[in-house]
């Protein structure tokens, strides 16, 4: 099986545990960004994934592009053009202090790619699914324009394919956004987004949700379900995450859409966070392998948020998991007892 995805990677700079950005003359440079991080973790459980990006033509874009293939993940159609690679500041929050990003990425190479830069019928050959997401299609109208070709290219080959919203409103507006990825959903078999990504991105708002109380009820997303399948997608996969504190949060999944028919609602975790960043996207990473290996949507539905729920306790982007990792989570092994 062989999985394309396309995005962004960017140079993460992190100072060490819980401390605020430059308390310490220190920070720890490593390398993520949301499709490069669905690509490690399908890397890392034995599928073909093909990673598609522009990174300058210099010593941290080549550095980037290392860091890919190190976890398996295939490089051959990356670009090279531009003059920087984008940069994001990461601050891990702790107890009632949240998380921070301070990005630096304007201008960077994949923001000036031009469109038609891809061709997408040699780089989507043979593939079985195609991932991005509404973070690629904020940074310019190049890779706007190559994120709708990509999804209409892959859905005319009968390949599935996957937008995770993620919305990012240092990137772009809500009325962008939606102008932007309403018209694509046509094109999408599988969605993934959070209650506020399905308003900012989409303009479908989840009544009864208070994330900030840590209110979700799985039953209020019926009917935002139904709406966006009417755009044209078959799956939505929306998680759930109550946010008591920084530290501290309730994790799980609703699936729905015409694909399952019912609303399936997944196992909720009680994660204690290491680093939360790349945790929608071990979700992402999570409910397209199940598919791809022909797991029950309940299932597979199991293993994304227990996949989603392992990503909190590593830190960086990646998610450094095993399937056997993932599974025995899943089902039911939840002490954290050592393996030996």
């Amino acid at each position: 099986m062989k999985v394309v995805t396309f995005g962004e990677i960017m140079l993460r700079l992190s100072p060490p545990g819980p401390e605020r950005l430059l308390q310490s003359s220190m920070l720890s440079a490593t390398f993520g960004g949301a499709e490069a991080n669905v690509a490690v973790s399908l890397a890392h459980w034995g599928i073909e994934s093909v990673y598609v990006t522009r990174v300058p033509p210099n010593a941290l874009g080549e550095a980037a592009v290392r860091s890919l293939r190190a976890e398996g993940v295939r490089t051959d159609a990356i670009l090279r053009g531009g003059d920087r690679l984008g940069i994001y500041f990461a601050e891990t929050g702790t107890g009632q202090r949240p998380s921070t990003v301070v990005y630096d990425r304007a201008h960077s190479a994949i923001s000036g790619i031009e469109p038609g830069a891809i061709d997408w019928s040699r780089v989507l050959g043979g593939s079985a699914w195609f991932h991005v997401s509404g973070v690629t299609a904020a940074l310019g109208a190049g890779p706007a324009l190559l994120v709708a070709d990509g999804l209409a290219a892959a859905r005319a080959a009968g390949i599935r394919t996957s937008l995770d919203l993620n919305y990012r409103r240092k990137l772009w507006s809500e009325a962008q956004a939606q102008a932007t990825l309403r018209p694509v959903m046509k094109n999408v078999t599988v969605v993934f987004a959070n209650e506020e990504d399905l308003q900012t991105a989409l303009g479908f708002p989840v009544a009864g949700i208070d994330v900030r109380t840590g209110r979700i009820d799985p039953a209020a997303y019926h009917d935002v379900i139904t709406r966006v399948c009417e755009l044209g997608p078959g799956l939505v996969a929306i998680t759930l995450r109550e946010s008591s504190s920084a530290s501290e949060n309730g994790w799980s999944a609703v699936l729905g859409g015409t694909e399952v028919g019912e609303l399936l609602q997944g196992p909720r975790y009680d994660v204690r966070i290491v680093d939360r960043i790349g945790a929608g996207d071990a979700f992402a990473a999570g409910l397209i392998y199940a598919l791809l290996s022909a797991r029950e949507p309940l299932d597979a539905l199991r293993f994304a948020v227990a996949a989603g729920a392992l990503k909190h306790t590593i830190p960086g982007d990646f998610n450094r998991v095993s399937v056997d990792e993932v599974d025995r989570l899943a089902a039911g092994d939840a002490s954290g007892r050592v393996v030996r």
